[in-house]
């Protein structure tokens, strides 16, 4: 069974490579996809790149991505579920905003996904979108909200400035607190500055029958400045309520970004979940 491994908010497919080596080692096929707006179909705000900087222009040109939807994405990625796993089931392991997407492609083609890894990641399945989450008292301590450099609902994305020498170390202590520097660095300039807004703001309907059925693991990243452990585990808890069975634990005491500092404690938790499978 091939694995798909899925992104989260302002990444792409080249995260996951170090995990793709790991995996390779055990003998797994896998395949990292880019979302829409992400990777190879992302897409930057021009200010962004100009000079001299307009922080002004920054924070209110409207985004490329403003008019993505979870919908959409789930669906272009069922297509590329059919193509890798040539209309057999894959192992989905999906990051952080990711696991809206991979959540929505369960539902839509059950058949398809003969499991769901989730990485520090959402799954907004009791009825209310990911961004409501971030209401939660389970929520305090998170680092990402004041990186954003622009209002949501003004540009169409969630957007930040991964170009600021200035915001580097504040960057760097929301996604990679146990990275090493070097390729922290490396992958702060792989960043793209805008997000999909439809992503978060998505209300997904899942059911026991499809969604439910269908064997669920999670991965709690004990160190995330993005998605607090107490979040994680309120997530699993919504995920356990419309599941036919419980959700697989594993802990991993790593930032939001356990690809790049422990790919190799991942890949070993990614082939436990395929053999579960």
């Amino acid at each position: 069974m091939p694995v798909v491994l899925v992104h989260g908010f302002w990444h792409g497919s080249w995260c996951w490579s170090l995990v793709s080596e790991q995996l390779a080692g055990h003998g797994v096929q896998s395949v990292a996809v880019d979302l829409d707006g992400h990777g190879l179909k992302g897409s930057a705000p021009r200010s962004h790149g100009a000079r001299p900087f307009d922080a002004t222009a920054f924070a209110t040109e409207p985004s490329a991505v403003a008019r993505l939807t979870a919908t959409a994405a789930a669906t272009d990625l069922v297509e590329r579920l059919r193509v890798i796993g040539s209309g057999q089931p894959c192992l989905v392991v999906a990051h952080s905003m990711g696991g809206v997407i991979a959540t929505a492609a369960a539902e839509l083609a059950p058949e398809l996904v003969g499991g769901l890894l989730y990485v520090s990641a959402f799954a907004p399945v009791a009825g209310v979108p990911a961004a409501h989450y971030n209401t939660y008292p389970e929520n305090a301590g998170e680092k990402i909200t004041k990186l954003i450099a622009a209002d949501p609902a003004e540009v169409g994305a969630v957007r930040i400035d991964t170009r600021d020498p200035d915001r580097h170390d504040e960057i760097k202590d929301a996604f990679y607190n146990d990275v090493d520097d070097r390729t922290a660095h490396a992958a702060i300039a792989l960043l793209q500055p805008d997000a999909p807004v439809g992503f978060p703001a998505a209300e997904l309907t899942v059911t026991e029958q499809r969604y439910g059925n269908i064997p669920h693991s999670y991965v709690v990243c004990l160190r995330d400045n993005v998605i607090p452990p107490a979040l994680q585990y309120r997530v699993i808890k919504d995920i356990d309520a419309v599941s036919s069975s419980p959700t697989t634990v594993t802990e991993l005491d790593t930032s939001h970004s356990p690809f790049l500092s422990q790919p190799a404690a991942l890949a070993t938790t990614i082939t436990a979940a395929l053999a579960a499978t």
